[in-house]
């Protein structure tokens, strides 16, 4: 898994049916990767809440955060109109998990990403990762450490 000072690989995935986030568009903010297994789990619904709570506090240090799993694009539509999310869930699906394997954060043997965060500074380097073991929600605080620090 990429660590501290490794710079971001770039990627464009979709965040919508029809709109694609490139990670390099937002060179000049803060940015939080929350790769997560899938849309509908119980651990994972809990987190992307979370994080949709976390909202104005990610904001304070300009900060955005998006949502990546292998899930497809209308699946992420579905799982974010039902749980009312207000950052984009980015679509890993085809090919699938590419992006995950770039930031060292697939699970091959269940074949999705891994519970794993990335904090990356405005000029797209990683300033902190974390891996959380799946069943786990990893919460916020390393999160707004991270920021806190930049």
């Amino acid at each position: 898994m990429l660590q501290k000072n490794d710079t971001a690989p770039d990627f464009t995935l979709f965040a919508t049916p029809d709109q694609k986030i490139t990670l390099s568009e937002f060179k000049g903010q803060n940015v939080i990767l929350a790769f997560y297994p899938a849309d509908w789990s119980p651990v994972c619904s809990d987190q992307m809440a979370l994080y949709n709570e976390m909202l104005q506090f990610f904001k304070k240090y300009d900060a955005v955060i998006f949502g990546i799993s292998v899930d497809s694009k209308w699946c992420h539509m579905a799982f974010s109109q039902s749980r009312n999310l207000h950052f984009p869930l980015l679509a890993d699906f085809e090919p699938k998990g590419e992006i995950a394997k770039k930031y060292g954060a697939y699970n091959e043997a269940e074949g999705e990403c891994g519970r794993a965060l990335f904090v990356i500074d405005k000029n797209g380097i990683i300033q902190w990762s974390y891996l959380s073991p799946m069943a786990i929600n990893p919460g916020a605080d390393g999160i707004l450490e991270a920021l806190e620090k930049l």
